[in-house]
């Protein structure tokens, strides 16, 4: 299977050349199981673009910055027109491991899912990273939320690091919700029947920049995001293939 990662960056110049160099040496030790990745560059104001290109690093520079939802949106817009089976979220800043890819991708490959989500919290073991108290508290409320308006329980709905099939490629490519990616798609997946997983991943602190989520940020994002997902889940949404 083609596997793609998708890397949105923004500002990274002190940690993307790091993480592009932690995939390719994945690959040449697991030749039998090559990952291909593209680095959308969200229009950054650092040298990030200059690194990209003097390395030769897989990338696409946006003329403006489209934020996260615009930037992940670009990924898979490449994922589909070049053909990939599989597309995996991955963040540029290191928080996400390079050899937990496959381990989300396994029930895709295997047909069971539709997405696989890398979650900190399903195995309290797996990963001694969890994030601020804040994120956290922010995390517990819209699992309740998205448990209460769909049915369904989601440990890390705000984890970048998720693992996608060919279908729900096609669907991202074409709509991707803006301002609150990660748990609105979850939504709107889950709500027209498809299947949704996670499994346990470590994941690692930001090791040099700047995250722009301050507490009051956290709380912010919390309570907007949760109103969208109760109004995305009231109202009519992306439709998989051979729905009525």
């Amino acid at each position: 299977m083609k596997i793609l990662l998708i890397i949105p960056a923004y500002n990274e110049e002190e940690n993307i050349l790091k993480v592009c160099k932690n995939i390719d040496e994945y690959n040449l030790n697991n030749s039998d199981k090559k990952l291909d990745y593209i680095v959308i560059n969200d229009a950054s104001k650092d040298n990030t673009s200059k690194i990209l290109k003097d390395n030769n690093i897989p990338h696409i520079d946006l003329v403006a910055n489209l934020g996260i939802g615009g930037a992940v949106q670009t990924g898979y817009k490449y994922a589909y027109d070049n053909g990939y089976d599989i597309a995996v979220q991955f963040d540029g800043d290191g928080q996400h491991d390079v050899n937990y890819v496959y381990t989300i991708c396994e029930p895709i490959i295997n047909k069971k899912v539709d997405i696989c989500i890398g979650s900190r919290y399903l195995d309290k073991t797996t990963s001694s990273f969890k994030s601020t108290f804040m994120r956290r508290l922010g995390k517990n409320i819209i699992s309740v939320i998205i448990r209460m308006c769909c049915r369904v329980k989601i440990t890390d709905p705000t984890s970048g690091f998720r693992a996608t099939n060919n279908e729900v490629i096609k669907i991202f490519a074409s709509d991707y919700p803006t301002d609150y990616p990660e748990p609105e798609s979850l939504v709107n997946l889950i709500k027209h029947g498809f299947r949704v997983t996670e499994k346990a991943v470590s994941m690692n602190e930001r090791t040099a920049g700047k995250s722009f989520a301050t507490p009051l940020k956290s709380a912010h994002y919390m309570i907007k995001v949760s109103i969208a997902i109760c109004i995305d889940s009231m109202r009519k949404t992306t439709k998989r293939e051979g729905d009525v």
